[in-house]
């Protein structure tokens, strides 16, 4: 692996975890939090345009990181501060993301071996 570079396989666990922050959100500010991960699910689309794979989004995630998606998650949800949670919000968006790469299925067998 070169230096700065994170593969799939080292942020497949991140992701999820974001999902599953998403899942425990207090009730009264989910909705605003999902109404954050969908936006941030359209912003990585038109990030990577047509097909992708895992690694190809790993590579955006490593080069880019999340700090652009705390402008859209303020613009979003601007009274929810829950909502700005990058673990929670850009976390669960990348791992949504992720199972539309051309090569998911294959990448999380990969991950339960």
């Amino acid at each position: 692996m070169s230096p700065g570079v994170a593969h799939f396989e080292e942020l497949a666990g991140l992701w999820e975890e974001g999902q599953r922050r998403l899942a425990r959100a207090d009730p009264v500010a989910r909705p605003a939090l999902e109404r954050v991960t969908d936006e941030l699910v359209l912003a990585l689309r038109r990030r990577l345009g047509g097909p992708f794979t895992v690694q190809e989004l790993a590579q955006l995630y490593s080069e880019q990181g999340t700090d652009w998606c705390f402008e859209i998650a303020a613009r979003v949800a601007p009274v929810t501060p829950a909502a700005w949670d990058m673990t929670t919000v850009a976390g669960a968006a990348f791992a949504r993301y992720a199972r539309e790469a051309s090569d998911y299925a294959v990448a999380r067998r990969r991950l339960e071996e």
